[in-house]
This record gives structure tokens, C-alpha cells and sequence, in this order.
């Protein structure tokens, strides 16, 4: 599930099942997946920033309890955008369906000026309105998976038909951003759309919610902590992602997370899981296709048990 960056004991104890919609998605630039937590499971998270939106749509008794800059809350369901601030997220047994959106389709499928989902973790509402919440009850009162992701696919569908796109520009940049994973220069990126660095900035920040120059910090950090958690050493991690030395790589680990990278390896991200899928999927958006599925976790089938020391995406 959600991305981890507890400090020596948050975790998802006692297993997950996850499962995914036969087909994928319909709406481009979307992942989605259901997450079950076992009778004994528990949530503790701390939110890791992730070059994607998320939206976690609960369904069932439990409730999020979420810490962050703007207080506390209990809530069914959230919504998070790529970097949204020091925030950690508890629960007992609790089921979901998780989406990640890329910048671009969050762009096209929410309310929200995508800027204002920076630096907090909100409720459906903010980005959707009543009928986010309405479709929360829906997915509460499903008969199972299937049913599920077919109210959410629809959802998505009919505000795709009617969303906003974003400039031919600010896609093909936000492309090669997550193309290069993160090692582009602006003033490329400008000259590679036909435009000058200021519109190209100024558009691209209104679209996407971030920079480009931000952007492309965010998708290298992203790579450079599934590295790291992977077992590659700061230098390789470093050297990998386009860092210029290991320092450079500690200041931003430390400016994403508040953490050294020794400690974002001791702890449970989601960098560890599906992260290859996610980039994909996010490069899709701009490309026209759809993200890959992982055809051994099917939605007409039983849900598969995840590894508690390998928590779903």
C-alpha cells in the first residue's frame, strides 16, 4: 500500500492480500489496486513523496488517522499529493482501492489546481467534491473486487470524457523527465517544446503542480530510493541516478524525506514495490497507453497473500 517512512516501527504488520483489475485501467496514466489488510493486520506509515498523486478510497468500518502539517484527522479515504509534507497515516484492519494517477491525468481528472495538492494530505472531497464521497459509499456497498474497480474505472471514465488537457508542451516535457528518470536541464527541455524557459516553467508548474526543475529532483530521488533500498550503496545509488557525489544525493534524500539515506534504508517505503510499473504508467499518460497489470494477481480471482517484509504498492 501507501509509502512507508516510519521510524523503527511503523509498518503493515500482519500480511496484506492485493489484487488487481483484469485489463488495467481505462483512463491513461492511471494505476489501480485493492489492498486488504488481514484480521491481525495494522497500518503505521509515514508518507514517502512519490513522482505521482495518490488516492486511497477506503471502504469498510476502519478509518485513516492521519498526522501531517494540517493537523489530525480520521478519515475513509485521502488523497496525497507527489510531495505532501511530513505526514504519517495509522489504522487497524483496513481495505482499500489505491490509485496513483500521474501528474497530468491528476491534472485532468480533479477539481483541484494541481499546486494546492503540495504539502498536504486531504480528504476526497477537496479534489472531487460530493461526488468523491459518493463514490466512496459506493465502493463500501460493492459485492466484491470486480464491482469495485468497475465504479472506479467508470468514475474515472466520465470525468476523462469532459477533463481539461494539458499542453501538448508540459506532456512532452513531463515525458522526457521521467524518460531520462530525472537527469534533463530546463533549458533543454524549453528548447526541445519551442518555448522559453519562463513559459515553459510558468505553464508546466500551473499542469503539473511542481517545477520542472522539481519534478525532475523528485522522479531522480524517486529512483535513487528504490535503489537504496534495493541494497545499493550510497556511491552507487549516487552514481546511478545522476547524483554528483554522494552528498549531493544525502541533501536531497534529507530534503524529501528529513531523513539520512542510512535511515530511508532502514525503514519500509514504496520504493520497494511496483516502482518500475509506476514510472511506466506515468510515462503512458503522455504516450497513449495504458500502464502494464500483473497478470498473477487477477480481480475474478482469490486475493494473494503480500510478504509483510514486502508491502504492496
Amino acid at each position: 500500500m501507501y509509502g512507508d517512512d516510519s521510524e523503527g516501527g511503523g509498518d503493515l504488520e500482519g500480511g496484506w492480500d492485493t489484487v488487481l483489475p483484469v485489463g488495467g485501467p481505462t483512463v491513461r496514466g492511471v494505476y489501480m489496486a485493492g489492498y486488504r489488510s488481514h484480521p491481525d493486520g495494522r497500518l503505521d506509515m509515514r508518507v514517502l513523496p512519490q513522482p505521482f498523486v495518490t488516492v486511497v478510497l477506503g471502504f469498510g468500518d476502519a478509518l485513516l488517522h492521519i498526522e501531517g502539517g494540517s493537523g489530525r484527522a480520521a478519515l475513509p479515504g485521502l488523497v496525497a499529493g507527489p510531495v505532501p509534507g511530513p505526514t504519517r497515516i495509522r489504522s487497524g484492519r483496513f481495505s482499500c482501492v489505491e490509485l496513483r494517477l500521474s501528474p497530468l491525468a491528476a491534472y485532468a481528472l480533479m477539481d483541484t489546481a494541481p499546486a494546492d495538492l503540495q504539502g498536504a494530505v486531504t480528504g476526497l472531497e477537496e479534489p472531487w467534491g460530493a461526488p468523491g464521497r459518493r463514490l466512496g459509499e459506493r465502493i463500501a456497498g460493492a459485492g466484491g473486487w470486480p464491482e469495485r474497480f468497475a465504479l472506479v474505472d467508470r468514475f474515472l471514465a466520465e470525468r476523462a470524457a469532459r477533463a481539461p488537457t494539458a499542453d501538448a508542451e508540459v506532456a512532452a516535457s513531463w515525458s522526457a523527465i521521467v524518460a531520462r528518470r530525472g537527469r534533463v536541464r530546463v533549458g533543454d527541455l524549453a528548447a526541445a517544446c519551442g518555448w522559453s524557459r519562463k513559459r515553459l516553467w510558468a505553464r508546466f508548474t500551473a499542469q503539473v503542480g511542481l517545477t520542472p526543475k522539481r519534478a525532475a529532483m523528485l522522479v531522480r530521488f524517486h529512483g535513487a530510493a528504490r535503489r537504496l533500498r534495493a541494497g545499493a550503496d550510497v556511491a552507487e545509488a549516487a552514481l546511478a541516478c545522476g547524483y554528483v557525489d554522494q552528498s549531493h544525493l544525502h541533501r536531497e534524500v534529507r530534503e524529501f524525506t528529513g531523513c539520512t539515506p542510512g535511515a530511508l534504508v532502514r525503514t519500509a517505503t514504496s520504493a520497494d514495490a511496483d516502482g518500475d510499473a509506476l514510472a511506466r504508467a506515468a510515462h503512458r499518460a503522455d504516450t497513449g497507453t495504458h500502464p502494464e497489470t500483473q497478470p498473477t494477481r487477477l480481480a475474478k480471482q482469490p486475493t494473494q497473500s503480500a510478504k509483510p517484509t514486502d508491502p504492496p504498492g
